[in-house]
């Protein structure tokens, strides 16, 4: 298939694990990831979720980057509206420094929270929607080269140049990157419906910028790959569970596999979740490698970036490998 391959990483804390058990996972995840080829590993940022170890997203970033030497390592997305663009060019401008030409900044506009955390965070939830578009200018600017006659320079961050990417799972976002001449991230993993729709706005509005002459986009899957599909359907249980406990509201750590989900929801959530998750990657290389050939051809992209939800971190790291193997 020869197509950039990347990978996100939420950093699961799981049921008996801790905080620290998670970031050494995703340290080793991102340093087999890197021998395996993937283009980057992206972190994301979520508040208040206990199985999400990933909320310090650029100190994780910094912790990833550490142990790995060539690969990209950025921020799946780092929520806009919690910080002032001002932060945000300083903390990645920071990593840029410590390791040159291997950061990202992906971005999104949602709170990556419920609404007392995102509270918490003192950012203006009433603000309107075009500050998002305007923090980006400020975030840009600052990332720039710098200007003598301005009144705020971002030290470090000015004259890093790193790349920013749109992230997002609505028409919105698609129409902001086109517009701005980003390269754009969809969030096909979780929410499905508006891919195509997405994409073809996307490509169709596109305005070359500085950054970016022609569109660029990737799409978001979840991929558990192992030696069968019964196995792989098995490691699945974890993540199906988590979207159960979402829909209900429980705020609870990255679920061990069962052996089946029948029984544990309704007939209703176990529609949503087969919904929700249609694109996933489930099974042996074979059945992934057929299911990932369908998804490419229908949807063009230029890079699939993979998220890994499994709880055992042994068959993580296997299924890291064996994924890699696919796209050979």
């Amino acid at each position: 298939m020869m197509l950039p391959y990347s990978l996100l990483d939420l950093a699961p804390i799981n049921q008996g694990g801790s905080v620290a058990q998670a970031l050494n996972n995703s340290r080793r995840m991102a340093v087999v990831a890197e021998q395996c080829a993937y283009q980057r590993v992206w972190l994301a940022e979520h508040h208040g979720m206990q199985g999400v170890a990933s909320s310090a997203t650029a100190l994780v970033i910094g912790h990833i980057a550490s142990a790995t030497k060539n690969i990209r390592v950025g921020s799946g997305g780092i929520m806009l509206p919690n910080h002032s663009p001002l932060v945000i060019a300083e903390q990645f401008g920071t990593l840029e420094a410590l390791y040159p030409g291997r950061i990202d900044i992906g971005l999104g506009r949602a709170p990556g929270s419920d609404m007392a955390t995102a509270r918490a965070l003192r950012r203006d939830l009433n603000s309107p929607v075009d500050d998002y578009p305007q923090s980006i200018r400020e975030l840009q600017g600052f990332l720039g080269p710098s200007k003598g006659e301005a009144a705020i320079h971002a030290v470090p961050g000015q004259n890093s140049n790193i790349p920013l990417w749109l992230l997002g799972s609505s028409l919105y976002s698609a129409q902001l990157a086109a517009s701005m001449g980003l390269p754009y991230s969809f969030a096909s993993h979780f929410a499905p419906d508006q891919l195509y729709d997405a994409l073809s706005i996307y490509r169709h509005h596109f305005k070359p910028s500085k950054q970016s002459q022609s569109p660029y986009v990737s799409a978001g899957l979840m991929a558990v790959v192992a030696q069968s599909d019964e196995q792989a359907q098995y490691l699945f249980t974890s993540v199906q569970q988590q979207f159960i406990k979402m829909r209900r509201g429980v705020n609870q750590a990255f679920s061990a596999p069962v052996d089946s989900i029948v029984g544990l929801c309704s007939e209703a959530e176990r529609l949503m979740i087969n919904h929700t998750l249609q694109y996933a990657l489930v099974g042996s290389q074979a059945t992934v490698k057929a299911k990932l050939a369908q998804f490419l051809a229908a949807t063009q992209v230029d890079e699939i970036i993979v998220s890994m939800p499994i709880f055992d971190i042994e068959a993580r790291l296997k299924s890291v490998e064996l994924f890699a193997e696919c796209m050979t």
